[in-house]
């Protein structure tokens, strides 16, 4: 996802027609075909039902698909929308057991309970406010379990409950255990039949609905992740549990979706995956049946208004892809820069990090009263901003460039998003910035952003503990990019795209941690990483180097008058190498050094015929992760008061020069 705030800154011939309730092969599916276009009758040119299909087996694939992904769950979901913003869902869930020991219970997260009150954990935390967007007044949603059964038909509601186990509060309603009447062993499959409903809130964080726009994201009742030992580092396996929290975002295990959906007969839905047949008219709904596989999350759009747009688009490493826009009718004239920062995102970040293997790429851009849904990833689709004029500035491109970074380190790689966000923001944004100078010639302005950054905290801390959304994303999202940036610095460009396309490649559809990435740093560097991970990552830290004081004292050699001046360079924060610094005398004369920065301070002692006029660590702010560039300047001879005053005044004059080349 990208933040509000850092806006600114910033074929296969067989196919499947898998349905929650029947199945039906189809032969020669061309998956050039619009999905938009309804099934029309030979002669009159009218919409024309089809039957409803017969009842599909559990499971099946097509014999030529490449699996990626492990493919724990698996759902058949039939959805509804109707009278305005409600869902009504049917689900088929398959779980296979990815562990050892013997589980009783299963777990599943009730997402848009986070909207249900004032008193959940979300909107406790965030006060109801998201990137800027705040929460509208009686916008409340939720959703009900109706029914739960097991295939053989037992009940199972009077076995469901709701659990808190990050803070406890029992008002929160976003995760619930679910115990059953006979344990599921390693290996084992389960099958839970569900119905359910959901009143969608009027659109706020990620979901919603406002007029005609619905944004279903993170809308069905969602196994929790179940983490075999091994994964992430850990050393007993066990369910993945947290609640909805006003920072975090989600974490899932691989599947497959098929699911259908039933709009009003207007609508256009856009969607996760592919289509396995043509909309289809029948009683004032219009239906649609939609596929995917090696995915851990599934949303979808609908809107009347969207005009839509789609374009087939191949590059190396992208052996084909349907780029599809269902764009707002204000960015309509707009289509053309969306499709060249789509066509750029895929084909870099396959280059980059490898393969894009998904047939379909979705970009649903909002009406921008719905801007709340806007800025969001899911796998095969992203949502954009809904612009406020006709003529956006680079934002419409930047926010594209980041959502589909997004399908790797969130999508392909997918780390735990609850517990070491870092790994898919942080990474998403230093891609991103690579893109946009590449491809648009904007170059970041990092010495401000550090200096952002007045609150560092330890990177793999879960996203609910960091003080405010503000830390949150300075942290996550920036101080994340620039400690990527700074093993660049210390490594060279060329090594660190061998390092990430290492690290993505390995870890495709696998859930890596912090420790997996810092393995791979150490393994293509063959150097320890440990004191940096420890210290920029696991810890708090920023570089801080200072200029402490500069002494000058006249001097008598020769009969001539000579002055000695010693500098006292001194590290206040963590460590960093080959910290440049700039010495400058009374005549002009300009003196540069070079320090390790392995000791706590370096003093220099120089004679010259002119004094010293000032010193300057890091005159050019090439390193990325000092956040306190007040201190690198200080001029000789002022006392303290005077020298506290220039000190910020030269901190200002900086800011207002690099502010002039920021995004």
């Amino acid at each position: 996802m990208i933040p509000r705030r850092a806006k600114s800154w910033l074929t296969v011939s067989l196919a499947f027609c898998l349905l929650a309730g029947g199945l039906w092969i189809t032969f020669g599916y061309d998956r050039t075909t619009s999905s938009e276009s309804p099934v029309l009758a030979p002669e009159s040119g009218k919409p024309q039902a089809k039957a409803a299909a017969p009842a599909p087996p559990e499971s099946v694939q097509s014999p030529t698909a490449e699996v990626y992904s492990n493919r724990v769950v698996e759902y058949h979901m039939d959805v509804k929308l109707t009278d305005g913003n409600l869902l009504q869902g049917a689900q088929t869930i398959t779980w296979t057991h990815p562990g050892k020991k013997t589980v009783n219970e299963l777990y599943f997260h009730m997402y848009p309970n986070a909207f249900s009150s004032a008193d959940s954990t979300f909107m406790k935390e965030s006060g109801g406010k998201l990137r800027g967007d705040v929460m509208p007044a009686n916008g409340y949603g939720s959703m009900k379990i109706v029914d739960m059964q097991t295939e053989d038909g037992l009940s199972l509601l009077h076995r469901m409950q709701y659990v808190q186990p990050d803070d406890g509060n029992i008002k929160d309603k976003t995760l619930i255990k679910v115990r059953l009447p006979k344990p599921v062993k390693g290996g084992e499959s389960i099958t839970i039949r569900t119905k359910f409903e959901v009143t969608l809130p009027k659109i706020f964080a990620r979901m919603g609905k406002t007029d005609d726009f619905v944004m279903a994201g993170q809308w069905f009742p969602k196994l929790s992740a179940y983490e075999p030992a091994g994964r992430r580092g850990r050393t007993t396996e066990g369910w993945n549990l947290h609640q909805y929290h006003g920072n975090s975002e989600f974490y899932a295990d691989f599947g497959i979706y098929s699911v259908r959906i039933r709009v009003p007969e207007t609508y256009k839905v856009a969607s996760t995956g592919f289509p396995t047949q043509q909309a289809i008219l029948k009683n004032g709904e219009k239906i649609y049946q939609f596929y995917a596989d090696d995915v851990h999350d599934f949303a979808w759009a609908a809107s009347p208004d969207f005009v839509y747009a789609e374009e087939p688009f191949s590059a190396p490493n992208v052996p084909g892809v349907r780029i599809k826009l269902y764009l707002d009718p204000a960015h309509q004239d707009l289509k053309e820069r969306y499709l060249f920062a789509a066509k750029a995102a895929l084909s870099n970040y396959s280059k980059w990090f490898g393969p894009y293997p998904y047939a379909t790429l979705s970009i649903v851009v909002p009406p921008k009263a719905a801007n709340g849904a806007g800025g969001m990833e899911y796998p095969t689709l992203i949502t954009a901003f809904g612009a406020d004029d006709s003529t956006p500035g680079y934002d419409l491109e930047r926010t594209v460039v980041h959502e589909i970074g997004h399908q790797y380190f969130y999508g392909m790689v997918a780390s735990n998003e609850f517990e070491e966000a870092w790994l898919d923001e942080g990474f998403t944004s230093y891609a991103e910035d690579k893109l946009m100078e590449q491809e648009y010639g904007l170059i970041p302005n990092l010495p401000v952003q550090s200096g952002l950054i007045t609150s560092p905290a330890p990177l793999t801390q879960p996203s609910w503990q960091f003080d405010s959304q503000n830390q949150y994303a300075s942290n996550v999202y920036t101080r994340g990019k620039l400690v990527l940036l700074g093993i660049e610095q210390q490594v060279g460009a060329k090594k660190m795209e061998r390092i990430l396309s290492t690290y993505v490649k390995k870890y495709r559809f696998k859930h890596p941690s912090t420790a997996d990435f810092q393995k791979v740093v150490e393994q293509v560097t063959a150097t320890s990483w440990a004191d940096y991970f420890d210290q920029y990552i696991y810890n708090n830290g920023m570089a801080d180097f200072a200029v402490e004081r500069i002494q000058v004292a006249p001097l008598q050699k020769d009969g001539k008058t000579l002055y000695e001046s010693v500098i006292t360079i001194v590290k206040k924060g963590s460590d960093y190498p080959d910290i440049p610094i700039r010495i400058a005398f009374e005549d002009g004369h300009t003196l540069a050094k070079q320090w390790d920065g392995k000791e706590e301070r370096i003093t220099y002692k120089l004679t010259y015929t002119s004094p010293v006029s000032w010193a300057m660590t890091d005159p050019l702010y090439d390193i990325v992760l000092e956040n306190r560039h007040m201190n690198n300047f200080l001029r000789a001879g002022l006392d303290e008061q005077t020298k506290s005053r220039w000190s910020m005044s030269a901190a200002k004059f900086i800011e207002v020069i690099f502010g002039g080349l920021s995004w």
